[in-house]
């Protein structure tokens, strides 16, 4: 991985399972979160548009702090169904309502990506296709207890057991769905 060496990588996430993703990559990084950075959008933006949308405003944040070598990596991730964003849930009531609304039909996850450094900034989206089986609220109610996914969007993670029953098939990337798209990442980090 010579071509990353002369970077200071920092991961600019609190979610575990990005950095578990970008720990897969055995590329040297440190994780860096500011407090409260506003994730709003204006409405007029669909699909794609929004977590791109995101992960650039996520990035702006950053970037009066980003010394010489820094290379700053951001990212947030929608789940799209029949226009509608499912971001992270306010509480259990909305974790059910969500997972209800996702039950017996296929949504596209989205997950935008920014790449920065003072003088460069790259972004893109990956999306992955994931279809779910019908889901008795008796499923939903165990996950939603059991598993607590109020930090997920969407109101699940599919490497955990809602995926191990509910998820029927998966388009794209399954990384994506995690929440970073570590292929495509990769690939735009060998690109940069």
């Amino acid at each position: 991985m010579d071509f990353l060496k002369k970077y200071d990588i920092i991961l600019a996430s609190n979610s575990p399972r990005r950095r578990e993703l970008l720990s897969g990559l055995d590329i040297p990084y440190r994780v860096c979160v500011l407090p409260d950075i506003d994730e709003s959008y204006p409405d007029t933006l669909q699909g794609e548009e929004i977590p791109l949308y995101i992960s650039k405003k996520k990035a702006e944040a950053y970037k009066a702090q980003l010394a010489e070598n820094t290379l700053l990596i951001t990212a947030d991730t929608i789940v799209w169904l029949d226009g509608r964003v499912y971001g992270k849930p306010a509480d259990k009531a909305d974790a059910c309502a969500m997972l209800r609304a996702l039950s017996g039909k296929s949504h596209t996850v989205i997950t935008g990506v920014t790449l920065c450094t003072k003088e460069k900034e790259i972004s893109f989206t990956a999306s992955s296709e994931v279809s779910f089986a019908r889901l008795t609220d008796e499923e939903i109610d165990y996950y939603v207890d059991k598993y607590a996914p109020l930090d997920k969007a969407g109101a699940y993670g599919i490497q955990e057991w809602i995926g191990y029953v509910g998820v029927t098939g998966i388009q794209g990337s399954y990384f994506n769905v995690m929440g970073l798209p570590i292929q495509r990442l990769y690939q735009e980090l060998k690109k940069f």
